[in-house]
């Protein structure tokens, strides 16, 4: 049994108490896995766990890191970790949460007669997981790892059908060695880059380097140690879809199946969103509902409950006003006590009432609902909403209800997206652009299209052109992806941003400079020392073009003199008309507001690439 010895904090404990220790622990199987989830940021969806292991709750080997060291010190870390896989996969199969399992393995550890003998391949056989859902996750932490590790048993695992994963990207040359060698199909980058990377620029480039090296050898990458909000912003900003850290998830004895309440937080956050119809308004989440009054007694509350057993909350009210609501599991905790329900069924539910909900009025936009709801603390995000008229009850409404709209507006956006950037495309462009003048909003909209764009295709493919068009729009989502702003794709080169940050400008000009130096990347050095190519012309004359430019026409229309996004439409592609006049990048900025007779003061900002 594990003695009160294991109270004592570790520094009070010598070697020999902990090896003790560790035996008891290993003899008696006294491991209790926990799993974190892995979150696809785009999504919003759990995608799989890691697999992480603790020892008895309350004592010293409680934490990994204590759990682990000891094991080392007395070479039972194999041992250790054989048996820590084992109670894992054992447990994962008890839940059956769905997705993948990350299962961390010394390199060390990968070469041993027990994994090439087939342990974990027998195991999960027998357990009924299958080998494409696991992921063994490689690390070289330990001194005596870096040379325990081979690509012939690697593969030997991969043959079999299981994934790789390399840990602690970045942390020391060990890790970016394994990634060259292994080519896995995931690599994780290490929370000291992720940690603040929204205020390091330093971190930040170091994240896109590694994000650009993984579309490249096709692998994905997973940002591990995200703790906040801006963290995620900054790393799908760079491209990173998959991610793992407290802000998604805590580990837990029982792995999520679908979502945490902060991945919720997240989904309802999400841009997508943004592309929501105005129109749409709480009165769409409306239930019918029984409500009690402040007067009613604890047991009428409890017949209600038992009358409508699918509601977790009664909204309680006094003269049609909504006070608050008595909670299902609040009433039952009090029922459950000893005498509880002698003592509280005759009292007034205003005993119980919890002021712990969310009140929305019903004509309230399901853009501003969500909102509201992810303004909440985390831990009291409510499944159920009052939804009033004139500040009186009208009905209930319910979480689920509103994540499913959302869901089925996303696929619908989705359904409108460019299948090559991914970006929303003329549909979502057009209800944004009505929605704003609708609003009377002030708003900036700029057309961004490429000069010498068919020659360059004609030259170089269109495998080539695709990758172009895929660095501007990435262009476009890192230096205009503000919350404020929309970006769109209109088809083929040609992508719009309507822009309501005060930087547009400074936007544009930063997107001219990096697409200049960015798409010389593309050229062979002939065409490169040429400052350009020959080709055909559209009319069959062989011509002599420039580099790729960049034309970008931007228009402040009046929102209460354009009547459509017909008009506005109008007006940037004339802008960009102005600005293509060059064939090198230019930006140009018009002065007209709405369509009809030019105004004075176009301006044209010519820049040469």
């Amino acid at each position: 049994m594990i003695g009160r010895n294991m109270l004592l904090a570790t520094d009070e404990v010598g070697a020999e108490t902990r090896r003790r220790l560790l035996l008891d622990i290993l003899e008696t199987e006294s491991l209790y896995p926990h799993f974190q989830p892995l979150v696809d940021l785009k999504k919003n969806e759990v995608i799989g766990h890691e697999a992480l292991i603790r020892g008895p709750a309350g004592s010293i080997m409680a934490s990994p890191g204590a759990l682990f060291q000891t094991a080392i010190e007395n070479n039972l870390l194999h041992t250790l970790e054989l048996l820590s896989r084992r109670c894992s996969l054992e447990r994962f199969a008890e839940l059956k949460p769905g997705g993948l399992l990350f299962l961390n393995i010394s390199a060390s550890l990968l070469g041993t007669p027990e994994h090439t003998e087939g342990f974990t391949a027998e195991l999960l056989q027998e357990l009924g997981i299958s080998i494409a859902d696991i992921v063994i996750e490689l690390s070289e932490q330990h001194p005596f790892d870096q040379h325990g590790l081979t690509n012939s048993s690697v593969e030997y695992y991969r043959s079999m059908g299981f994934q790789v994963a390399v840990d602690d990207l970045g942390t020391g040359y060990s890790g970016l060695k394994l990634w060259s060698e292994l080519n896995p199909e995931y690599v994780k980058i290490d929370r000291h880059f992720v940690s603040h990377i929204d205020s390091d620029a330093v971190k930040r480039e170091f994240v896109r380097a590694i994000y650009n090296i993984s579309n490249a050898m096709g692998c994905k990458v997973i940002a591990e140690g995200i703790e906040r909000k801006e963290e995620v912003v900054t790393l799908m900003e760079l491209g990173i879809s998959i991610g793992q850290g407290f802000y998604l998830g805590y580990p837990s004895p029982e792995p999520q199946p679908t979502w945490t309440p902060l991945a919720i937080s997240d989904a309802l956050q999400s841009k997508d969103v943004v592309l929501m119809d105005q129109a749409e308004t709480a009165s769409l989440l409306l239930r019918q509902a029984p409500a009690v009054s402040a007067d009613d007694t604890v047991l009428y509350a409890s017949e209600q409950f038992r009358a409508y057993p699918e509601m977790n909350a009664l909204p309680v009210i006094r003269e049609g006003i909504p006070l608050g609501v008595v909670k299902k599991s609040d009433l039952l905790e009090l029922f459950s006590t000893q005498y509880g329900r002698a003592l509280y069924e005759k009292k007034t539910v205003s005993r119980i009432l919890s002021e712990d909900v969310l009140l929305v009025d019903s004509q309230l936009s399901l853009v501003e609902v969500s909102r509201l709801v992810t303004d909440q603390e985390n831990s009291a995000l409510q499944h159920d909403i009052i939804i009033t008229q004139d500040d009186c009850y009208l009905g209930m409404g319910n979480l689920r209800d509103l994540l499913k709209r959302l869901t089925e507006l996303k696929i619908q956006n989705a359904q409108y997206a460019n299948p090559l950037t991914l970006l929303p495309g003329n549909v979502p462009i057009n209800n944004e652009v009505d929605s704003l003048l609708k609003e009377a909003s002030d708003f900036h909209i700029a057309y961004f299209d490429l000069n010498n764009f068919k020659p360059f295709n004609d030259c170089y493919g269109y495998s080539k052109g695709d990758q172009v068009i895929r660095l501007l729009g990435e262009l476009l989502t890192r230096f205009a992806g503000h919350d404020q702003n929309f970006i769109g794709h209109v088809g083929g080169d040609d992508f719009v941003v309507v822009y309501r940050s005060a930087d547009w400008q400074l936007s544009c000009e930063r997107i001219l400079r990096e697409f200049d130096e960015g798409v010389r990347s593309f050229y062979s050095p002939k065409d490169l020392q040429n400052e350009g190519m020959w080709s055909t012309d559209r009319k069959g004359v062989r011509s002599f073009f420039p580099l790729l430019g960049l034309a970008i026409g931007v228009v402040h229309p009046d929102p209460y003199r354009c009547e459509s996004f017909h008009e506005v439409a109008e007006l940037a592609a004339m802008a960009k008309k102005e600005a293509k006049r060059s064939a090198f990048s230019s930006l140009f900025v018009s002065r007209r507001r709405c369509t009809g007779i030019a105004n004075k003061g176009d301006r044209c900002e010519q820049r040469q690439a």
